[in-house]
């Protein structure tokens, strides 16, 4: 009888200490490449908040998970911190054995933070490491391209555009088009004004329907005082390029002016409106030119047909103000005002 007391007591013993041992036990870590992979669908369905917590995660079980240092620095500059962006994709730098793929993914992040902070110096260098390491890496190539273009330089931006048809293996008639304008840019700076125009005239050869060398072509002819042909290449660099050709605008304009031809200054804007109906500043344009000669209802239908199909353009609602200010009573002026005002304040909380 007692040794089944004792053999009860052990057997109620042993079952609690397993109880205990079961639920008392710390559950295991998440397995730190599921965790990133949950990070990546994460930032994959744009949950920056969460990626991050993920990644934390992450580099905090396994220091040495590079790639997670890499992606979580990524977030933070696209978050609003470059300059802690910088700080962790710098660490990453003096790491010991790292692949050439991997360095070369540490300094395009690098490259993209110093923009970020408008350090073009900085980011130039990084994009230049990446060469270092692999000289036909397209987007280092594109990247030192895209800087050469805005800096000017561009002997540096013929260089690229060299180097990117040779790793590409393409030719890319634009491109070709664009080395061309450069060269051209590069003699005319340099005096060589012949040179520059056989360049430009070479690149409209080449890629007719390309805009940019009409632009030089006119501001080439320009300065020559040969405002006819420089309006004729002006017209077409605005007609070619629909995204920058308002530039040229005033220019046109001026020469007209000055040719004593304002007539056709109408017929210009409408044809860049025919080739673009979307193109409002040839619409507010046209607007204008109603409006001097006296054709105040004619510009004010022009512009209400056009508000038809853009209702929420500020440029067209203050065209059509101006057009009402002597034909509106106040109060329908002051509702024009507020509708503004509301599509303004509407666009700048989305």
């Amino acid at each position: 009888m007692n040794l089944i007391i004792v053999l009860t007591v052990l057997a109620i013993a042993a079952a609690g200490g397993a109880f205990a041992y079961f639920t008392r036990r710390p559950k295991p870590r998440k397995n730190t490449d599921s965790l990133y992979t949950d990070a990546l669908n994460a930032m994959v369905r744009g949950d920056s908040d969460g990626a991050m917590r993920l990644l934390r995660d992450v580099v905090r079980q396994d220091t040495d998970h590079l790639d997670a240092y890499l992606q979580l620095g990524d977030i933070l500059r696209e978050e609003g911190n470059p300059q802690q962006a910088i700080k962790v994709h710098q660490s990453l730098t003096v790491r010991p054995g790292l692949s050439e793929d991997l360095r070369m993914n540490i300094h395009k992040s690098l490259a993209q933070d110093y923009m970020n902070v408008d350090e073009p110096v900085q980011a130039r260098k990084e994009a230049e490491m990446i060469l270092n390491i692999d000289k036909k890496d397209v987007w280092a190539t594109e990247f030192l391209f895209d800087l050469a273009e805005q800096n000017q330089d561009w002997g540096r931006a013929a260089e690229l555009v060299k180097a990117l048809e040779k790793v590409k293996n393409e030719a890319d008639i634009t491109r070709l088009a664009r080395f061309k304008v450069y060269e051209g840019m590069e003699k005319f700076e340099s005096d060589d004004r012949v040179g520059a125009e056989g360049c430009f005239q070479k690149a409209v050869t080449m890629a007719p329907n390309f805009g940019l060398p009409h632009l030089y072509l006119g501001n080439l002819f320009s300065e020559n005082r040969d405002l006819v042909k420089a309006i004729d290449h002006w017209e077409q660099y605005a007609l070619l390029d629909t995204k920058n050709g308002s530039s040229v605008y005033s220019k046109i304009e001026a020469a007209l002016f000055d040719l004593g031809r304002f007539s056709e200054v109408e017929k210009f804007y409408r044809r860049a409106l025919d080739k673009n109906p979307e193109n409002l500043d040839a619409l507010a344009k046209i607007a204008n030119v109603l409006e001097e000669k006296g054709e105040r209802q004619q510009a004010l239908e022009l512009v209400e047909d056009a508000l038809n199909r853009h209702e929420d353009s500020v440029k067209l609602r203050l065209m059509k103000l101006k057009l009402s200010l002597q034909a509106v009573p106040p109060p329908q002026l002051a509702q024009q005002i507020d509708e503004m005002i509301e599509i303004m304040t509407t666009d700048s909380n989305q």
